[in-house]
C-alpha cells in the first residue's frame, strides 16, 4: 500500500470507529491574547478523542501508566462511554494519585505496582497482557492513528496559528499539531523524559524545570492539569512571539 493509501486507510478508521457520533471540534478561547484549545472541556481531554479505537476487537485495554498520567483517565472515560474494560497498572503509592483515583471511580481496573519505577510496571503490564490476551497501549499512546486524530481535530477548529505551544510527553501532540499547522512556528515545553527533535516533530524545545511529580508554580486561568498543562502554559506566557499564538490544553486537572 502506498504512503497515501495507508493515510487515507487509518482516515477510513477512525471515522469507523467513530461511527455516527464523532468528536465535536475542540472550543477555542481567548486568554492573555492567545487562542486556547480547551480540550478540558472534552471529557478524558485529547486522549480521549481518539482511544475509542484501542478497543476495536478488544473488550479489554491496558496500559502502563506514571501516577500522574492523564491517559490513565482518558482510557478509563472511553472504557466506560463504550461498555469494555480499562485496566491500569501504575506505581504503588500509599494514597493514589487523584488521576488513578479517577479512573478507578469511572470503572477502570487499577493494578499497583511495587517497586515503582516505570519500566517495572511497563513489564507488569506487558505480562498481563500476555497472559489475558488484553490489548497493550503503547506509552504515550504513540500511534499513527493518534496523530491522524489530533491533525484532523486541530483542523477542525478552523484557526491557522503563526505560533502554536504544547506540553510534551511522549511527543504525540506536537506531531499531530504540526501535521495540521506545519507552517507555524512551533514550541513544546517538555515534560518529563528527554525528548529528541524527531519526536516533536522538530518544534522548539523548551524544558521546564520541575519534575513531572511536582505542580506548576501558578494555575492558567483556565482548568489545566498541574502537572502537564499548567507547567507548559508558564513557559508560553513568557516566551510566546507576536502573531496569532495558539495554546493546547489537553486536559483539566484530576477529578477523583
Amino acid at each position: 500500500m502506498t504512503q497515501g493509501g495507508a493515510a487515507a486507510a487509518r482516515a477510513a478508521h477512525i471515522r469507523e470507529v467513530a461511527g455516527s457520533n464523532p468528536a465535536p471540534a475542540p472550543v477555542i478561547a481567548e486568554y492573555d491574547g492567545m487562542l486556547v484549545v480547551r480540550d478540558d472541556l472534552f471529557p478524558g481531554g485529547t486522549k480521549a478523542r481518539f482511544m475509542a479505537m484501542l478497543f476495536d476487537g478488544a473488550r479489554e485495554v491496558v496500559y502502563a501508566s506514571p501516577a500522574e498520567g492523564g491517559a490513565q483517565t482518558a482510557l478509563a472515560h472511553v472504557a466506560r462511554r463504550l461498555g469494555k474494560r480499562a485496566t491500569i497498572f501504575v506505581a504503588a503509592r500509599r494514597r493514589m494519585h487523584d488521576r488513578t483515583l479517577e479512573a478507578s471511580r469511572l470503572g477502570a481496573k487499577v493494578v499497583p505496582v511495587s517497586p515503582g519505577y516505570l519500566s517495572v510496571v511497563q513489564s507488569r503490564a506487558r505480562d498481563y497482557c500476555s497472559r489475558t490476551g488484553a490489548r497493550l497501549v503503547p506509552f504515550g499512546v504513540d500511534m499513527p492513528e493518534a496523530i491522524d486524530a489530533i491533525a484532523a481535530a486541530a483542523r477542525a477548529t478552523g484557526i491557522e496559528p503563526d505560533e502554536v505551544w504544547c506540553a510534551a510527553g511522549s511527543g504525540v501532540l506536537a506531531r499531530g499539531l504540526a501535521k495540521a499547522w506545519p507552517s507555524a512556528q512551533r514550541h513544546v515545553v517538555q515534560i518529563g523524559r528527554e525528548l529528541s527533535p524527531a519526536e516533536v516533530a522538530g518544534a522548539r524545545i523548551h524544558v521546564h524545570p520541575l519534575a513531572f511529580g511536582q505542580t506548576a508554580r501558578t494555575a492558567p486561568p483556565f482548568p489545566s492539569d498541574p502537572h502537564y498543562d499548567a507547567k507548559a502554559w508558564e513557559i508560553a506566557k513568557a516566551c510566546r512571539g507576536a502573531g496569532h499564538v495558539a495554546f493546547w490544553n489537553v486536559t483539566g486537572p484530576a477529578r477523583p
